[in-house]
């Protein structure tokens, strides 16, 4: 050997590994001072210099730091609709662990673990011998174990798990450093906490990080309850949570546990008979393995929702990285708005309507409460993960906004085309400027030119339905018997194209559309803060996207007499400590409409029910409700949007992710049923009702306010247009019959910008 390689302690001999461990500690006087020192002194109060500057050695950040735990997020009665974690721990004090498992652990890991003060030289000195004799026998106390863990925990907390060093690569000064911070720690805390933080730290296995967890994993038990082969089955697989992994080797694993109990006989926690009943005893698993994110939650759509706004909310870390990570370690518990009583039910009824369907039609329920805003249900017919039950798989949330008001992902399809549950909104205008619902207009008119003289103040008018007009037509309706006058009423509940657009053209400014519109919280479905177009002529019947949520919540403010409420979801997040760190709270405004305009809308749609399209729908509520239908241009996007004082629903049946005109909803085969054209009444209605029959009794279902007259009657002229006298319905509001031709025959293009106007003149008032 060179003299530049020369070693000055041949470590590969018994007496080489002594005179390097002790050089290298008498470089650090104070560590054999530690090493050295009485348990007792080490684990009371001391007062020398020695201890004194060992203690304070010990990191602040090391003794306060929590290891990674699950977060959960829980419904609002408390139960669990989802954990999350990348670590499946959950911390239990001393007192709730059996003494099988304490007892277990210190015999086989560190039986001198109350009497060495945190580093054992007695377990140096027989661990070097062991290795000199060919053997392998680690010489770290559980205390230096837990400083190991939780050295490792501040890493993974600060992203930094590629830093972390494992037993067989630390170096002197790593072990150095490690029996310093043991040394530490045991002047600060007794040996019940450091126990204590072992058993909740250390790793079972990957789906199981402390006691608590793999008591659940493995036995489905709390670890109160471990048996003593129970509880030295896992002390022993501390040692090697994979090598000796139970469920998959049942033999290495009994191996191992037998000599737990060995271990225990030899230092006098069991007696013999004990001992021998616990080693006849077989490996006896009750596996129960975490089923941990959103895909596997009660109600996965709005956990994955809510999750979404946690990340995207800077009260939680200054970047979606650290928001995550907060939420996968920092054990949270993230309480919401969600009701179980109404989620169960909506996610029975969306399954019984679409749960399985080979064209992956898509089926959603979403409820808010009125006057809270407050997200009480949200669920779909598909599935996050395959082998759910249903052949329909997608991320995409269908009752959501694409993004929220900042631009920030929400895991939404972005809306659909609400056809006639838009025209409420030109309802609310005409009420807002004090016209009776019983006021006539001209529903004969059919022409809007590029000249028609529209009052509106705000700017231009944008678009035409004129046949005289290049690819233009005159404005349709469904049936050739609704061209004529009739009641605004009348309009609304038999959902009449020419009824909406005369009675937008009576308004005295037709912005008046827009800002109920705005009132109502309506918004484009792909978010971003982005407004409907309502200067747009074809938007008026429903040509533009609009999430669920946002409709339902939109009709919640008619139910609360016109007060707004955005919608919430989560109402508290605590962290591991129990204490408040975040949660949102009702933005509601009062007065967004009248109690009056609200009470008289409300009174219209009570008659969808009655004379209208609901007719169609066969089920009925026992209690008073509103509604509105809508079907778009392609019968490929349905709805019925309902609501009880206390409840709001938006109900949709369609294309859930591929757009209006992807197919149409014409010749669909729905769980066994035919259907030639698919209508808001004909699927989405009675999916609305059933859900609202079973739900309704939980909240508010009382008689509605009445609106004054002056909003009621006036000069109705002589055309009400009554019901059943339609003479051809097809996919219109009230009633059934053959198709009319004039259904689905628009050339025009879907979508705010179409320059003529005529887009979604005709398809999207249907319904």
């Amino acid at each position: 050997m060179s003299s530049g390689s020369k070693k000055y302690f041949d470590t590969t001999t018994t007496l080489g590994r002594i005179l390097a461990f002790l050089a290298v500690s008498g470089l650090c006087g104070v560590l054999v001072a530690g090493l050295m020192t009485p348990a007792v002194a080490l684990t009371g109060n001391a007062a020398s210099g020695a201890t004194e500057t060992l203690s304070t050695a010990v990191p602040s950040n090391l003794t306060e730091a929590q290891p990674g735990q699950a977060s959960k997020i829980v419904a609002a009665d408390g139960s669990v609709i989802a954990t999350l974690f990348s670590e499946n721990r959950t911390d239990v004090p001393l007192d709730k662990m059996s003494p099988n498992i304490k007892n277990a652990i210190v015999a086989i890991e560190d039986y001198r673990f109350y009497q060495h003060g945190g580093v054992d030289p007695l377990g140096i000195l027989r661990a070097l011998v062991t290795d000199a004799g060919g053997g392998r026998q680690g010489a770290s106390t559980l205390t230096q174990q837990y400083v190991t863990n939780a050295l490792n925990e501040q890493l993974i907390a600060q992203g930094q798990s590629a830093d972390i060093v494992l037993n067989g690569q630390k170096s002197v000064s790593d072990k150095l450093r490690e029996m310093e911070l043991s040394i530490g720690l045991e002047q600060k805390f007794s040996k019940d906490q450091i126990l204590a933080g072992y058993l909740n730290i250390v790793p079972f296995n990957a789906n199981a990080y402390g006691i608590q967890a793999a008591s659940q994993y493995f036995f489905s038990e709390d670890a109160k309850d471990l048996t003593l082969p129970q509880g030295a089955l896992l002390a022993g697989l501390v040692n090697g949570p994979a090598y000796f992994d139970p469920s998959q080797h049942p033999d290495r694993a009994k191996d191992r546990r037998n000599l737990v109990l060995d271990a225990m006989l030899q230092h006098g926690y069991i007696t013999k008979s004990q001992h021998d009943d616990a080693v006849k005893s077989p490996i006896q698993l009750k596996l129960n393995p975490p089923r941990q994110g959103c895909p596997y939650s009660t109600a996965p759509y709005f956990c994955d929702y809510v999750l979404h706004q946690i990340l995207n909310d800077p009260a939680y870390g200054k970047d979606t990285t650290a928001r995550l990570q907060k939420v996968m370690l920092g054990g949270l518990t993230i309480k919401t708005t969600l009701d179980p009583r109404l989620q169960g039910p909506a996610q029975a009824q969306v399954d019984a309507t679409a749960g399985s369907n080979p064209d992956q039609w898509g089926a959603s329920l979403v409820t808010v409460q009125p006057g809270t805003g407050q997200v009480l249900a949200m669920a779909q017919n598909s599935r996050m993960v395959d082998g759910q039950g249903s052949g329909f798989v997608t991320s995409y949330n269908f009752n959501v906004d694409s993004t929220d008001p900042g631009g920030s992902d929400l895991g939404g399809a972005g809306g659909y085309q609400p056809g006639s549950t838009m025209k409420p909104v030109t309802l609310a205008a005409w009420l807002n400027e004090g016209k009776p619902t019983n006021q006539v207009v001209d529903a004969s008119q059919r022409r809007y030119g590029a000249d028609f003289p529209w009052k509106s103040t705000c700017g231009p008018v944008h678009g035409v339905f004129d046949s005289t007009v290049p690819g233009s037509t005159d404005l349709q309706n469904d049936s050739e018997g609704y061209y004529r006058p009739m009641t605004v009423r009348a309009g609304i509940y038999n959902s009449i194209n020419t009824a909406t657009f005369a009675s937008a053209a009576d308004l005295n400014d037709f912005c008046d559309i827009q800002r109920a519109a705005d009132a109502m919280g309506m918004h484009d479905g792909a978010g971003s803060g982005k407004k409907l177009d309502l200067s747009t002529l074809g938007n008026l019947l429903g040509g533009t996207n609009v999430a669920p949520m946002t409709m339902a919540n939109a009709f919640a403010t008619f139910a609360s007499g016109g007060t707004y409420c955005a919608p919430m979801s989560i109402t508290e997040v605590d962290d591991v400590k129990g204490q408040k760190i975040g949660g949102q709270t009702s933005q509601c405004q009062p007065g967004a409409l009248s109690k009056d305009v609200a009470a008289a809308a409300t009174n219209v749609l009570q008659d969808v029910a009655t004379k209208g399209s609901g007719l169609l729908i066969p089920q009925k509520l026992d209690v008073p409700d509103a509604m509105k239908t809508g079907t778009n241009n392609e019968n490929s996007q349905t709805w019925v949007v309902g609501y009880t004082r206390g409840l709001a629903t938006a109900s949709y049946f369609g294309e859930a992710l591929n757009g209006p005109s992807a197919r149409m909803g014409r010749d669909v085969t729905v769980n066994g049923k035919f259907y030639p054209v698919v209508d808001g009444a004909y699927i989405a209605g009675p999916q609305w009702a059933t859900y609202m029959q079973q739900v309704a009794q939980y909240y508010d279902h009382g008689d509605f306010d009445t609106p004054p007259q002056s909003l009621i009657t006036g000069d109705a002229g002589t055309a009400d247009g009554g019901t059943g006298t339609q003479p051809s319905t097809g996919t219109t509001d009230g009633g059934s019959g053959t198709p009319s031709p004039a259904n689905g025959t628009d050339t025009g293009t879907t979508g705010p910008g179409n320059g003529n106007g005529n887009g979604n003149g005709n398809g999207n008032g249907n319904g």
